[in-house]
């Protein structure tokens, strides 16, 4: 990706998509606050010269009609990219006005993104201190002692981020045993993933099985910033299986590298619907709405947090 002008069009994306969102916050409609940003987040791709293809979406082709995996977007006349998208990270979230729900796009040359079917995955990520140390055949355990032990820190002031789901039970067992805290979360593992990154965030490391989708996405943003990350993906049913094959992942039981998930040149940008501790929420002030975004790209190690506020007399925002 040569055109340094394309990071700023995918934060508008992002901006553009959260302020969409976060007109449904709070009112209990996951589907209606999905819908918007959905919506808005295709218009404003459609503006923005370049011939994309969504790799990562809402789901395959036949189970999303909004989103879907191998959507074209994008006005097809200039660079071809891959992009993956998370337009409504935490639904759930949003339409209960709860924390940490996001927007996110990123994007890739062609054919750098895993093309990860909608499942599940099993993940770890760190930030930046811990890269290298971090292994998905170890044990929760062993993998904190290597954390705690490259971070100089005891185990017992490692704090883990975790969904909060029944299939974390022994996990999560198995981490307090070791001594180390936990923060449990409803959903948004991307924004889990992307804390660990952050000075004074109070997240170390990530872990447990989230949705694989969102893993590729968390890969990008960790390699922006120089984290790091494994994933295995988790499946839940045969058909998960035979759908994984027809995108052309032969070994189910791979771990992948943070470089496998998201090569090359990436870029990711984010604007906060909710207020979270990456990001703060939409705020809608007189005739228009105040956002925060960061944007970040790997080839530069650039990290840029970008404040806006939009009036809506000026600039139509749907």
């Amino acid at each position: 990706m040569d055109d340094k002008t394309l990071t700023i069009e995918f934060v508008r994306v992002t901006e553009h998509a959260a302020i969409a969102a976060a007109r449904h916050i709070g009112r209990g409609d996951e589907k209606a606050a999905d819908k918007a940003a959905v919506d808005s987040m295709r218009n404003s791709l459609d503006w923005i010269d370049i011939d994309a293809t969504i790799v990562i979406g809402e789901g395959e082709r036949d189970e999303a009609p909004m989103l879907y995996i191998g959507e074209k977007v994008g006005s097809g006349k200039g660079q071809k990219v891959d992009i993956a998208v998370d337009p409504l990270e935490g639904t759930t979230i949003c339409a209960q006005g709860g924390p940490n729900s996001i927007s996110v796009i990123a994007i890739a040359d062609n054919n750098n993104f895993l093309h990860a079917p909608d499942t599940y995955m099993d993940k770890i990520a760190v930030g930046p201190k811990a890269k290298g140390v971090v292994d998905l055949n170890m044990s929760a355990t062993e993998n904190l002692h290597r954390i705690a032990e490259v971070l100089n820190r005891y185990v017992e002031d490692l704090t883990v981020v975790i969904l909060n789901r029944d299939r974390h039970k022994n996990l999560i067992q198995e981490i307090r045993s070791a001594g180390a805290r936990i923060k449990l979360i409803q959903d948004g593992d991307i924004s889990g993933a992307i804390a660990t990154t952050k000075e004074n965030s109070g997240v170390d490391v990530l872990m447990g099985v989230g949705g694989a989708p969102e893993g590729v996405i968390a890969a990008v943003a960790l390699r922006c910033v120089g984290g790091d990350m494994q994933g295995r993906l988790a499946f839940r049913n045969d058909k998960e299986k035979e759908r994984a094959k027809k995108m052309g992942i032969n070994d189910l039981n791979k771990i992948y590298s943070i470089n496998e998930l998201a090569a090359g040149d990436v870029i990711f940008a984010a604007t906060g619907v909710t207020s979270g501790e990456y990001l703060p929420g939409v705020v809608f002030v007189p005739g228009g709405a105040k956002t925060m975004s960061v944007v970040m790209r790997s080839k530069t190690r650039t990290v840029r947090y970008i404040e806006a506020i939009h009036y809506f007399d000026y600039k139509a925002v749907v």
